[in-house]
């Protein structure tokens, strides 16, 4: 049973106890061959699910994304628990989008789960971080992008494996400005999604010196996307949308909720390389990457699910992962010393990317590589060579520590 803090406001002192308690508490002498009391570690998995549409039918998301990565960690993870009396299981529940979080949490709660795995919308996120944080629970955002919830909407007990969209918009640019394709072209389209990626577009052309010659939004009319239109209209709409702006080098696409992005690249009125949300994409993960030991993950979990693994099935499995390790590493369930070692110097986790990933600790956001790449192929892998930081070159992806909001309470 863990041992957690009462209420929210002792939750940041219970981590700072527990991190001293980790770090100086001395090696305990061997008794001899006992075996350690079981442990059992339950993880809660609450997503916000509804059937979506999507511009080609192989975009469609599978029923399981995310849930299966965090399925095959929690194998990994009982690979190594079992010799340690440690055993992970995981609980799925579903809520309808933008709906109310409370009776599902209880609902986990109740279950004792150390740990609760989001993939929700932002506002049903922080609803759930704060209800958690008042009962000790950890909460891991395994899919929400957006940058506010680590920075003004930061929480102590909010930790994120999912990049954002920051993150995604420099690891792009990097790679843009490394191939010296400065002038950028911007269409984006009219939901707060798309603005908000747009956003980080701009940001990244003026913080690594890309030049937005000309932008133009897309106005979602509310068609029916796959049905309204067939092939030859498409063709000859998409480059009447894109005709009339000035010599670029890339056509940049922001369109997250999957309106129009699909039908820009080989239908642009200049004949331009397309990135962003279509085209050329900075991904969390990519279905075809196989460096790095890629290739085990990627087999094991085909050989799990009988499909490819994507950023979100990624971000799960990597924020199981990282329980298990900080479990593993302090012989504990307690949700103060598993934060509290998830912040201590001692912590990384190799998660198939090149390098181990740490936590940024002034907002909870994991550093990681952003994978660069098409429909078929990883292109490259930010941050690129040559842009340089003090600490860390993943710090030169998403929001740094002198220009962030967030203050952790």
């Amino acid at each position: 049973m863990s041992v957690r803090p009462a209420v929210a406001a002792d939750w940041g002192a219970a981590i700072k106890l527990a991190q001293a308690q980790t770090l100086t508490e001395p090696a305990q002498p061997r008794a001899g061959p006992a075996k350690p009391a079981p442990v059992d570690i339950h993880l809660g998995y609450l997503r916000a699910y509804a059937p979506q549409l999507a511009l080609s039918v192989l975009d469609v998301p599978p029923r399981d994304e995310g849930v299966a990565g965090a399925n095959v960690a929690i194998v990994d993870n009982n690979t190594t628990g079992r010799f340690l009396g440690q055993a992970f299981s995981l609980d799925v529940t579903e809520v309808n989008p933008d709906t109310d979080v409370n009776a599902a949490f209880e609902a986990l709660a109740g279950k004792g789960v150390t740990a609760i795995l989001a993939d929700l919308s932002p506002s049903q996120l922080l609803a759930l971080a704060d209800v958690a944080a008042a009962k000790g629970i950890l909460v891991f955002n395994v899919g929400a992008t957006d940058d506010r919830l680590r920075e003004e909407d930061c929480r102590a007990n909010l930790f994120h494996t999912v990049p954002t969209r920051s993150m995604l918009a420099d690891g792009l640019a990097q790679y843009l400005i490394w191939k010296q394709w400065r002038r950028w072209a911007l269409v984006y389209g009219s939901h707060d999604r798309d603005r908000l990626f747009a956003e980080a577009l701009r940001r990244a052309a003026e913080r690594f010196g890309g030049e937005i010659v000309a932008q133009k939004e897309f106005v979602d009319t509310g068609t029916a996307r796959r049905t309204d239109s067939g092939v030859v209209q498409i063709q000859r709409q998409m480059p009447v949308f894109t005709q009339g702006m000035p010599e670029y080098d890339v056509l940049l696409v922001a369109d997250e909720s999957e309106v129009f992005g699909t039908y820009v690249p080989y239908r642009t009125w200049q004949p331009r390389p397309v990135a962003g949300t279509a085209g050329l994409m900075p991904l969390a993960w990519h279905p075809a990457s196989e460096q790095w030991g890629g290739t085990q993950i990627q087999n094991r979990f085909l050989k799990s699910t009988g499909r490819r693994m994507l950023s979100k099935d990624m971000s799960a499995w990597t924020a199981v992962r990282i329980i298990g390790e900080a479990a593993t590493r302090t012989q504990s369930d307690d949700t103060a010393r598993i934060a509290a070692f998830i912040h201590s110097p001692d912590f990384s986790i190799a998660a198939f990317k090149g390098q181990k990933l740490t936590f940024r600790a002034w907002n909870n956001q994991l550093r990681q590589p952003v994978f660069i790449g098409d429909g078929h192929s990883v292109v490259s892998t930010s941050p690129q060579e040559g842009f340089l930081h003090q600490v860390s070159e993943l710090d030169t992806l998403g929001i740094d520590q002198p220009e962030t909001k967030c203050v952790l309470k």
